[in-house]
């Protein structure tokens, strides 16, 4: 990474706050090659179900190719608010170029928000991008048996759920694979923001059956998961438990990536950069997970 980007990030601490949120984006959007539409081909908006907020944007190259792994990102915005990005804006339409220039095909995705659409709404729609996906994609040079779902925040919430099974039972799944950066994966021992309540619920008797822990140790579809090292108290502490539980069922660590020197945010807004540990993790995950 960039050694003031660095520097900076570290100043602006752990806590999750609009300054944060903003300040991180105007360190990385300059870096972001722009306008992405000189980069690959991008087809937007396209429904994948009837509610408005079911669209999503498909990357893919200009050079004809078949059976290219898929990447389907997830994003975060407290499950309240967040959006895949408009033409112009560099992110999150940096995750779809960075998606083609590492010979995949990108997918970045809208899903409803709370508190209109409560738990296990995003799961749910995830899934239905993700049926429509299997069927289209090949139409843009991708492998339908080769999709992987990333997300961020509450969208590796909403991943970590899909592949729990809470929408439906989870060896239905059409997903070849799965990566959460810093989610949040036992509600049970989590302190729940407004944010958390809008889309759980505040019913604690409810939340060990939304929590996806269980779920995910006992998954077969391959997973990768992060965390910051200026995540929030919060996310650690879940990447802990998730590492716990994963040890005590399984006797094996999860793939799990320690990102030093980033926060809650600036993992995906570095995809391409200098010091972009991620992508490459994603990368030699995909090969193994999706080959």
């Amino acid at each position: 990474m960039i050694p003031s980007i660095a520097a900076e990030l570290k100043t602006l601490g752990s806590v999750l706050t609009p300054a944060l949120f903003g300040r991180t984006a105007e360190l990385f959007a300059p870096l972001v090659p722009r306008p992405v539409a000189d980069l690959c081909e991008i087809e937007r908006d396209l429904p994948y179900g009837p509610h408005e907020r079911h669209r999503l944007d498909v990357f893919y190259a200009r050079q004809p190719a078949m059976a290219r792994a898929v990447v389907v990102f997830v994003h975060g915005g407290g499950f309240v608010m967040g959006d895949k990005g408009k033409p112009a804006d560099p992110f999150y339409n940096n995750v779809g170029a960075w998606a083609v220039a590492s010979g995949h095909v990108g997918v970045t995705l809208n899903y409803r928000l709370a508190p209109g659409a409560m738990w296990p709404a995003g799961a749910e729609d995830l899934a239905r991008a993700v049926d429509w996906l299997a069927d289209e994609v090949a139409r843009f040079g991708g492998d339908p048996k080769r999709i992987v779902v990333m997300g961020q925040s509450a969208g590796a919430v909403h991943v970590a759920s899909y592949v729990a099974g809470h929408h439906r039972p989870a060896g239905a799944l059409k997903a070849a694979g799965a990566i959460m950066l810093s989610g949040l994966y036992d509600l049970t021992r989590l302190e729940h923001s407004p944010f958390e309540q809008a889309y759980f619920g505040p019913d604690e008797a409810g939340f060990a059956g939304q929590s996806s822990l269980a779920g995910l140790v006992h998954s077969k579809i391959p997973c990768l998961f992060t965390v910051s090292e200026l995540d929030p108290h919060s996310f650690q502490t879940q990447a802990a438990y998730l590492v716990a539980a994963q040890v005590a069922e399984n006797g094996i660590w999860p793939r799990m990536l320690y990102l030093a020197g980033q926060n809650h945010m600036s993992p995906i807004f570095q995809l391409t950069l200098p010091g972009d540990r991620l992508g490459e993790a994603v990368n030699q995950f995909i090969a193994q997970a999706a080959a």
